[in-house]
């Protein structure tokens, strides 16, 4: 197919990054959010959220008059739906006693409605969001249907996960390979030929549910690992353990890869994906129901584990250095550093959170530091919830100088132990029971002994 226009529907961390790259390849793209205010933002050449390398291609593809964004959609060659899919708010399913989160489709059926008007025979629409199996052929084809037209017999339909990091998104959506699901062959032709456009990984083709399910299986599977990463964490800080040596030495076996623990699973797609699947078939699900469970409560256990180290936490102030999901990016949707600063709040501690990559978000229920430094001038005690890079650079001697907390509770394995106990701190790690077992010689040197 030639595609000489195409319209993408949601302008956030996927949609974005796709609407500037098809631009730079020559298309002239419309991009579409609800948002007026990103609508603003972009046609000025400037983006709303943060990426390494999608300003510059932000920029360049205004600039060319390739890419133009919009409220409402407008004809074109393609459509592609970048959408976020949520859970619902204070809505669950139940089985058998269970209860799980359910998906909030709202916005890729808001999406679908507005492409209805615009739909003409030979064009091609295209899911991107993540979503429950049969989306694509039981939502998204009904609504297109209102046009009068037929998926798979006058227009092409296909899901394509998106599959990239955040941090690389710009390098990884070319380089990395594509999977196609079409509700016909054709259809799946159709997307392989206009994702040929820039994408040099390979592209497959299959069937729009297979696709739909490859993505979630993806993340439901890091999701899996990575709970019982967090069980170990917990095992090993009853039994005196620390969790970080036994985990690389464990490594060492060639058939075994255990996976980090932290203080939960966060962002829009490990934490959410694998409710997708229980929400699908909740009798299939067990495991899966139950690795969501225990990564759910990781943060309650971070809690836990402050509360240890600083014996109570009424009263006490607190500096809570990340918020963001994972290490070095502004996305603080779903995160657990959010959560173990919230209820750290609720249980009385006084909190102060630095998120160095958004330090303008307002979050309710949150004090946000306006700085590193404002974050440890008055805290009894710090907490590391994310491994961003420019904190794991820290050096403690010079932090010992900002601050008068001589406790500290690593939790993302960020910090060289002996480095901050040279300082003169007290360091406690998550997973890590031995870190528990203080002897008098590990005390800060500020404190007595008795």
């Amino acid at each position: 197919m030639n595609f000489q226009k195409i319209c993408v529907i949601g302008l956030g961390y996927i949609g974005l990054p796709t609407a500037s790259t098809f631009a730079a390849h020559g298309i002239k793209v419309l991009g579409v959010d609800i948002n007026s205010q990103i609508i603003e933002t972009i046609n000025q050449g400037k983006i709303h959220i943060h990426e390494p390398g999608l300003l510059e291609e932000v920029q360049k593809a205004v600039q060319s008059g390739n890419f133009k964004a919009a409220t409402k959609p407008e004809e074109a060659d393609a459509f592609i739906i970048a959408v976020p899919t949520p859970f619902q708010a204070n809505q669950f399913g139940e089985y058998n006693g269970l209860t799980y989160k359910l998906a909030d489709m709202r916005a890729v059926t808001s999406a679908a409605e507005s492409i209805v008007p615009f739909l003409k025979k030979g064009n091609l629409v295209v899911l991107e969001s993540t979503s429950p199996p049969r989306t694509t052929v039981d939502l998204v084809a009904p609504i297109l249907a209102r046009s009068g037209l037929v998926a798979g017999r006058d227009f092409h339909l296909a899901y394509s996960p998106e599959r990239v990091l955040p941090g690389q998104i710009m390098r990884e959506l070319i380089e990395n390979a594509r999977v196609i699901g079409g509700v016909t062959p054709e259809s799946a032709q159709a997307g392989s030929d206009l994702y040929a456009t820039f994408v040099k990984g390979q592209i497959i083709q299959t069937d729009a549910t297979t696709a739909e399910m490859v993505k979630l299986m993806e993340n439901t599977y890091r999701d899996v690992n990575i709970a019982i990463a967090n069980e170990f964490s917990r095992l090993a800080d009853k039994f005196g353990v620390d969790v970080w040596e036994a985990i690389s030495l464990a490594n060492l076996h060639p058939r075994v890869k255990i996976l980090n623990p932290g203080p939960g699973v966060g962002g829009h797609c490990i934490s959410v994906d694998p409710w997708f699947f229980v929400e699908s078939a909740p009798e299939l699900t067990p495991l899966i129901y139950h690795a969501r469970k225990v990564n759910d409560a990781q943060p309650h256990f971070v809690v836990k584990l402050v509360q240890r180290a600083l014996g109570s936490l009424n009263g006490k102030r607190i500096a809570a250095l990340g918020l963001a999901y994972k290490p070095d990016v502004d996305d603080l949707r779903e995160s657990p550093a959010n959560e173990v600063v919230e209820i750290l709040g609720h249980e009385g501690a006084q909190v102060k959170a630095w998120e160095p990559f958004k330090p303008d978000a307002n979050m309710p229920g949150i004090d946000m530091a306006s700085s590193l430094e404002d974050a440890l001038k008055d805290a009894d005690a710090i907490v590391l919830l994310v491994k961003h890079t420019e904190f794991s650079k820290l050096n403690p001697v010079e932090i010992a100088k900002k601050t008068k907390a001589r406790i500290v509770i690593d939790t993302v394995n960020g910090w060289n132990k002996e480095a901050w106990k040279n300082a003169g701190f007290t360091l406690f790690h998550l997973g890590d029971g031995k870190s528990f077992i203080i002897h008098p010689s590990h005390l800060p040197r500020t404190a007595s002994a008795g």
